[in-house]
C-alpha cells in the first residue's frame, strides 16, 4: 500500500475490522498462489502422462563388432564354435536378443539370434556369414 497510504489511519479499507485477518489478502503465504497467481509457479496439479512401465519390454542387444572382437574369446568359453573358417554362434546362449550393426565384421559369422536389423544382416552376409531369425 506505500506511502500514499501513511497517515492513512484504516489504509483506505474503510472500517478497521475490515484490514483483519488473512482473508484479507487472500490466505497465508503462498495459499491460493494459483488461483490468485501472486507467484509465477510453473507447474501446479497433476500434468503429463506416465507410461505403465509393465508394458515396456527390455531388450538385451549387442553389436555385430563386439561379437566379432570377442569371437575367440568366445570358442575358448564354448559358447560359439569353430567350422572351417567360420563361426557359429547361437546369440540366445550369450543372453541376447536382438542384433544390431554397429562396427565391423571382419570374420565369417553364423550367427542365430531371435531378432537382427538390417544392417547387422547386410554387414555379416558381405563378408559371407549369415544370420538366421528365429522366432
Amino acid at each position: 500500500m506505500g506511502r500514499r497510504r501513511r497517515g492513512s489511519r484504516t489504509h483506505g479499507k474503510g472500517s478497521q475490522k475490515k484490514g483483519r485477518g488473512a482473508g484479507n489478502r487472500g490466505g497465508r503465504g503462498k495459499a491460493g498462489s494459483w488461483k490468485h497467481e501472486k507467484f509465477p509457479l510453473k507447474r501446479q496439479g497433476k500434468y503429463g502422462f506416465k507410461r505403465p512401465q509393465t508394458r515396456r519390454e527390455e531388450t538385451s542387444v549387442i553389436n555385430v563388432g563386439q561379437i566379432d572382437e570377442s569371437v575367440e574369446e568366445l570358442v575358448t568359453e564354448g559358447i560359439a564354435e569353430r567350422k572351417g573358417d567360420a563361426y557359429h554362434l547361437d546369440a540366445s546362449e550369450l543372453g541376447v536378443d536382438k542384433l544390431l550393426g554397429a562396427g565391423r565384421v571382419n570374420a565369417e559369422l553364423h550367427i542365430t539370434v531371435e531378432a537382427a536389423s538390417e544392417s547387422a544382416v547386410r554387414k555379416v552376409e558381405e563378408v559371407g556369414g549369415a544370420v538366421e531369425i528365429e522366432r
